[in-house]
């Protein structure tokens, strides 16, 4: 077993909270006939999201296909989205700092 294996097994961390460290995506969506929007952090970049939206839209799934920072996936069928707003990529800070 490998030293960084060890490491993730002993901490708990895994290479999704490695990844939650470097940054994260805020999505909106809106979906038809819904009040609310969808708001959600997604660890893809924005050009995955994109892409996702693209080919959901193109017909070529007919299902948008998104996960969340926790690993949940977000289905919705391309035919109910009204609009999708793709936010700049954040990074996370960790600790006290000066604001």
């Amino acid at each position: 077993m490998a030293a960084a294996d060890r490491l993730e097994s002993v901490t708990g961390e895994s290479r999704r909270s490695e990844r939650a460290r470097e940054g994260f995506v805020e999505v909106k969506i809106g979906v038809q006939h819904a009040n609310r929007e969808l708001v959600l952090e997604s660890e893809q970049s924005p050009e995955e999201v994109e892409k996702a939206v693209a080919d959901a839209l193109g017909g070529k799934t007919g299902l948008l296909q998104l996960t969340d920072e926790k690993g949940r996936r977000v289905l919705i069928p391309a035919e109910k989205l009204a609009y999708v707003e793709i936010g700049e990529v954040a990074i996370r800070k960790v600790g006290f700092g000066a604001i």
